[in-house]
């Protein structure tokens, strides 16, 4: 059995992020590869770190190998855009449209920004317009000062047990914008409601009671876009969704019972939903108006929440502390 210190040591090691090699990506040449996936194909086992110089790359991105990192080397995460315009209707289902999918583990991603630019031409409605921006299913990931830019379903943050690490980050959206079932904390990041008749910010999809799933957004800022009207903290997806706001500032356009009602086999899934605020601010924040079937925390509860603890996993993972 290895010793404390041992054990110390390889808490430590797990929390960097091994890469085996540096590049660069410049689409005028002017780096090692002109394409993102390129340098992808080519990292090594113990995974790259990929450095991208400004501009936008229109590219149906694949990225299953583990400890891949990409980084922005713009001024701001605006200035390198990874996107491309598949939907459900055209890619022949949700989950085919992502311009961007992760399965890899250990990935990391900082100052860019990741789009699905299928509806901005596109009428909002049409029949098959999800089109989801990322697609993320891998465990470990981390995603820091990163933009996710689409309408319906833009970021698909999935995988049962997978856990996955926003901070600072930009989501904007309007119907079921970030769903899945993955273990996803939220930090710091700005939730923009796009022009919808009925915006809901979530489909979180916890399938049972005991499945690791949820998602928590703490010191997160929501807001509305010109038409955003009507918007929903989230609705279940499956009958087990669980998302909690902690700290959170809310616009007017928050409609007051907050959390809305999706059938599932002729049954509500609200009774059965763990849906909770903690010290919600704002002109939104309204608890005494929320569905009954949702939870004000205690100042007690909402402390036990952090993302040490909720993304601990059996390894002791700590998203805080992953660099590249």
């Amino acid at each position: 059995m290895p010793g404390r210190t041992q054990i110390r040591c390889a808490l430590l090691i797990a929390a960097a992020l091994p890469l085996g090699a540096q590049v660069t990506v410049a689409g005028d040449g002017s780096g090692d590869f002109r394409t993102v996936q390129a340098a992808v194909d080519a990292a090594p086992a113990a995974g790259s770190a990929i450095r991208i110089r400004a501009g936008v790359y229109r590219e149906h991105l694949t990225i299953g190998k583990p400890h891949i990192a990409l980084i922005g080397l713009g001024a701001k995460p605006a200035d390198v855009v990874l996107m491309y315009d598949l939907s459900a209707g055209t890619a022949g289902g949700t989950t085919k449209s992502a311009s961007t999918t992760i399965s890899g583990s250990d990935f990391l991603a900082e100052n860019l920004t990741f789009e699905n630019s299928f509806s901005r031409n596109k009428p909002l409605t049409q029949e098959g317009s999800q089109a989801v921006a990322v697609k993320v299913t891998g465990d470990r990931a981390v995603f820091r000062r990163v933009r996710f830019l689409g309408f319906q379903d833009t970021l698909y943050a999935n995988g049962a047990g997978a856990r996955q690490y926003f901070e600072d980050c930009y989501i904007e959206g309007n119907v079921d914008f970030i769903f899945g079932n993955s273990l996803a904390w939220f930090e710091h990041c700005e939730i923009h409601a796009l022009a919808h008749s009925q915006i809901m910010l979530t489909a979180q999809s916890k399938l049972t009671a005991e499945e690791k799933s949820g998602y928590v957004f703490d010191h997160c800022r929501v807001t509305a876009g010109p038409g955003a009207d009507r918007i929903w903290l989230g609705r279940p997806w499956r009958a087990y969704a669980a998302v909690t706001f902690l700290h959170t500032e809310l616009p007017a356009q928050i409609v007051p019972a907050g959390w809305s009602e999706w059938m599932h086999d002729g049954k509500p899934s609200l009774p059965t939903v763990s849906y909770a605020e903690f010290d919600s601010r704002g002109p939104g924040a309204n608890p005494k108006a929320r569905d009954p079937h949702s939870k004000q925390l205690t100042a007690a509860e909402a402390g036990r929440l952090n993302p040490k603890s909720f993304l601990a996993g059996d390894d002791g993972w700590d998203p805080t502390g992953v660099r590249p």
